[in-house]
């Protein structure tokens, strides 16, 4: 199947692409930005009966670029947004926010239905949660989009709506591994698991074994977590730190030496309808990160990935 990924050339895309060419699938890389080695069939057969990846230069924006691109389209993923990190840093104004999450969303939604493509994955955020923030709202109403035309138009549209998950790797965020272990023991997704879940979707639609036609499903993507409801909602009743040393005793003196808050009481989702429906189990969790740090130190097991 041909698998569309609008913002394709970001992280989760990045991520998706070698997975879906392992699983059978073509992705096809719709974005303004240009990987560093753009795959094409043209000048890279590869073998035959073994798919590649194709790239598309265009922005949702451009509806001719975007209109031309889903043609013989299977399944869209939509990822193309901007991000609350991009409203944290104000580096994106509310028209941007407004221009390529709700009107970029419409776009890939109508463009989608003029050619005759039923099953949209879309890539949401718990940060609905934040409905008058400008990221939140966007996102609000980008879902709004994808429930009018899953409605109207009979299409199978699963919603996906993950936390944070810029990857470690990314340097234009976190500066180095220790920052991101302080972001993810708050609570978080790894962008392996997001991936999982975007990749459970795809089998999913491809199976046709859904009743997801009139019916969007939205879904929430956390991480995994050893703390059971009780540790948290009994969060350090024998001291400070207490919680944390019971489940990881063994890293709690590597946690304090590298500056971790191990007080620190991370916020667990509900993704019991994202089980049931995808049969997802996410697998990395602070127990993952721990192991990393003891495994590689404050620089991480991501120092050498390319950017």
């Amino acid at each position: 199947m041909k698998i569309f990924l609008t913002g394709g050339n970001g992280d989760l895309g990045q991520m998706l692409c070698t997975s879906l060419i392992g699983m059978g699938h073509t992705p096809v890389i719709f974005d303004i930005a240009v990987p560093q080695h753009p795959p094409n069939r043209t000048d890279r057969p590869g073998i035959p009966g073994i798919p590649v990846a194709e790239f598309i230069e265009g922005s949702i924006l451009n509806r001719e670029q975007l209109r031309a691109a889903l043609k013989d389209i299977d399944i869209v993923v939509h990822i193309a947004a901007w991000h609350g990190i991009h409203e944290f840093r104000k580096e994106k104004t509310v028209y941007d926010f407004w221009d390529l999450n709700v009107g970029g969303t419409f776009n890939v939604f109508q463009c989608a239905i003029e050619n005759d493509i039923k099953d949209i994955i879309f890539i949401s955020s718990t940060s609905i949660d934040e409905r008058y923030g400008v990221y939140g709202h966007s996102k609000i109403l980008g879902e709004e989009v994808a429930s009018a035309y899953a409605h109207r138009h009979g299409m199978n549209v699963i919603t996906l709506r993950p936390r944070a998950f810029i990857p470690p790797w990314n340097k234009s965020v976190y500066s180095n591994f220790i920052e991101w272990c302080e972001w993810f023991s708050k609570g978080a997704v790894h962008i392996s698991d997001v991936s999982q879940a975007v990749l459970k979707s795809v089998d999913l639609l491809a199976s046709k074994n859904h009743d997801l036609q009139n019916a969007p499903a939205f879904l929430t993507v956390d991480g995994a977590y050893q703390y059971s409801d009780e540790d948290l909602k009994n969060w350090d009743v024998d001291g400070p730190g207490s919680t944390f040393k019971r489940h990881y005793a063994q890293f709690y003196d590597l946690a304090v030496g590298l500056g971790l808050n191990t007080t620190l009481k991370p916020k667990k989702l509900d993704i019991t309808e994202t089980q049931r429906l995808l049969n997802y189990k996410p697998l990395y969790s602070m127990k993952t990160m721990l192991l990393e740090l003891k495994k590689y130190g404050p620089a991480g097991p991501y120092q050498d990935r390319p950017l």
